[in-house]
This record gives structure tokens, sequence and C-alpha cells, in this order.
């Protein structure tokens, strides 16, 4: 019986939480993982950990700013010398664009959901402060640094018999989240829906945050550059799974899992957080492409 032809994976904003727990995962099944991080000292510590539990040989570490074009080159330059494809891509990097009191956060954690649901019910508006800068970061670490990343890599995954794109995102992106008026109209339109209409959309946006009228323009008015980038990554998981109809292309919540990103007052685990990200980069060829899952479940966008 002929031997499995060797996968190759990438995972963004992986030295540590989420993404570090979807590299060892996927190093757990025999798929060799490019480690990434900003730092590289960070990046380099995180593979030694790696290596400590047994997973030498199967993660390599290389330096990524998914804000930065030439950081990003210099990543799918080294895939294609090190490795001649891609198989996986895991977006996982992304930051909450905004500054939040995670006391009331873990007041709140503890009274609902459970470790089942991994998932919490907050009023934001009560424990959140954000300005135009943060939000703005948000929308070029969440969307546009998935995006660029994306795009540099995907000639490569159209080398693999099985490429497959995850969009770590979360359900606090999902259309609900936007008042109903003229964004949240534009970006449910599913049919007409382009990266050049995204665009002009997350323009608008950023403009109404300049002009401190995201509630009179049919915004969220807390966590705005949270929700709206993770809506903008949802939107172009589907218009990526039209692109690409021969690759698996989905966006996912891995539920509120304990992480940085949230002063670790999750619900969940890194190690159970990273399970839904990597069923869907492991999916057979022919799974269905496209979807939003809240963990395990296909949910609406």
């Amino acid at each position: 019986m002929a031997e499995a032809a060797k996968r190759y994976a990438v995972v963004t904003g992986s030295n540590k939480g989420i993404g570090f727990g979807i590299c060892k995962q996927l190093a757990s099944n025999g798929i060799t993982v490019v480690l990434t991080a900003i730092v590289e000292k960070e990046g380099l510590e995180a593979v030694e950990k790696l290596k400590e539990i047994g997973l030498s040989g199967c993660v390599v570490f290389h330096q990524l700013d998914v804000t930065d074009p030439a950081s990003i080159i210099s990543l799918s330059e080294f895939v294609k010398t090190r490795f001649g494809k891609l198989d996986i891509l895991v977006n996982n990097a992304g930051i909450p664009g905004a500054n939040v009191d995670f006391d009331a956060v873990a007041a709140s954690a503890s009274g609902v959901g459970g470790p089942e649901k991994g998932t919490i019910n907050i009023d934001w508006s009560k424990i959140i402060t954000q300005n135009y800068e943060s939000i703005e970061q948000a929308i070029e670490i969440n969307f546009y640094g998935a995006k660029g990343t994306t795009k540099a890599l995907i000639p490569l995954l159209q080398l693999s018999d099985s490429p497959r794109i995850v969009n770590v995102s979360s359900s606090m992106g999902k259309l609900e989240q936007i008042p109903n008026g003229r964004p949240r109209e534009v970006l449910s339109d599913v049919e007409n829906l382009t990266e050049e209409i995204l665009d002009e959309v997350l323009s608008e946006f950023l403009k109404a945050c300049k002009e401190c009228s995201l509630e009179t323009k049919g915004w969220p008015a807390s966590m705005s550059g949270y929700i709206v980038s993770k809506a903008a990554l949802n939107c172009y998981t589907r218009i990526l799974a039209k692109k690409y109809p021969s690759f698996c292309i989905n966006s996912v919540c891995p539920g509120y899992v304990k992480t940085d990103i949230n002063n670790n007052t999750g619900l969940l685990s890194v190690d159970e957080g990273a399970e839904s990200p990597v069923r869907l980069a492991l999916l057979p060829n022919g799974a269905p492409s496209g979807l939003f899952f809240s963990r395990k479940e296909v949910e609406p966008f």
C-alpha cells in the first residue's frame, strides 16, 4: 500500500493560545506544521515546547506579521522552497480591537454558558473602551491580515490534492450582531457580495468610526472592530469558497476559550478550542465549503 502523501500546514499567530493548540493537534496527526509568530524568540520557544512533548520534526518556525506584506512574502517563499506546496492554512491571528474590563467578563462568564456550550452573553457596552486606532487595527489584523496571507498562499494551496483553509472567527461576527440597516443588508446579499464590495463596506465602516457615527450608520456601537472584522472574515470565507470550488474553505467559532485575548476568562481549554478548527482542517475531499461553524455545528452567518 502506497504511503500517504506528506501534508503541510501553516497556522498564523500560533506561538500561544488556540493557534498553539491547533499546531499541536495537527502535528499529532502527522502533518508538518509551520508555527508562526511576530516575535522570533516567542515562536522558537513555542516550537521547543512541542518538541518536549514528542513532536520533534513535525513543527518548524517562521516569523510572520500578517500586517506586513514583506513578511507574508517571506513565509510564502519559505513554504515554496521547503515543501513545494501547502495543504492547510489556518488563519488564526487576531486581536480584540478594544480594551476590556476582564473582571466584569469573568463575573458574567461564571454564571452562563457552561463548558459544553463554550459561549457567553455579555453587554459589551458596559465593559469595553475602544477608539479609532484600536478598531482600525482589528480590521487590519483580523480581516486584511487573513486576506493578505491567504492571497499569498493560494498558489501553493492549488498544488495540493486536498487544499483546506480554516478561518478562525467568532459568533460575535454573525450578522445578527450588526443592527438592521445598509451594512447588514449589503453583507447579507450572498449572491452579489464580492471582495470589492466588502472593501467598500469596510471603508464606510472606518469612515463612520472616524466621524463617531457608528450607530446612526447602522454599525454596532460596542466591540465594533472585532464584530465587523469577524463578520468580514465570514463573508470572505463565502466569497473564497465560491471562487475556489476545489478547495474546502470554512470559518469557525472555536467557543469561548481561555486565552490571552480574553485574559483567560474563557470556559474552554485551549485544546478544546483547537478541536473545531482542526476538525475542519482535516475534512475529507468533497466536504462542505463556505460555511460558518460554531464549534461543531453549522450555523447561519
